[in-house]
């Protein structure tokens, strides 16, 4: 009697999955971590160091899971999932952007935008240690300022 029960694909589905473990347990070394994050190797000494990415270390090198790098990647911090007071700080469903990110929208430098902030072209509130900026104003110094002097600049 068969133990694959008739599908002669299940023995090549086990397989399959084996290797996706044997690859989560394969490891890697400092250096190889710091590429597949796209980082440097001093960020991953750091995140060893504060205990943020599990590793261990032999006689002279160090090496880290696969799989503990996937949970330390997956938990790492996120400028993007900030919180202010329960609330997600630039919630880009409820119209609330970072500084960079109006930026980006309107194509200028970031230091444009803050410059536009502080001598008041720009409303943007502080919530703790971060400018939010809601989508309504930055349409209106796009129309206000940024269109007006590129309008202006072509007439003359």
């Amino acid at each position: 009697m068969s133990m694959n029960n008739g599908n002669p694909f299940s023995g090549q589905h086990g397989r399959e999955e084996e290797r996706e473990v044997q690859i989560q347990d394969r490891f890697v070394s400092i250096t190889e971590a710091a590429r597949i994050n796209n980082v440097t190797r001093q960020a991953i000494y750091v995140a060893i160091k504060q205990n943020k990415l599990k590793a261990s270390k032999d006689a002279t090198r160090w090496t880290i899971k696969l799989s503990d790098l996937e949970a330390y990647r997956k938990g790492k911090y996120s400028r993007s999932k900030s919180t202010f007071e329960g609330e997600l700080l630039f919630d880009n469903e409820k119209g609330f952007y970072s500084i960079n990110q109006a930026a980006k929208m309107l194509g200028v430098p970031a230091q444009k935008i803050y410059y536009a902030t502080r001598i008041g072209l720009l409303k943007a509130s502080r919530k703790g240690a971060a400018w939010v900026i809601h989508t309504d104003d930055i349409k209106g110094y796009q129309e206000n300022y940024l269109n007006k002097k590129t309008t202006s600049s072509l007439v003359m």
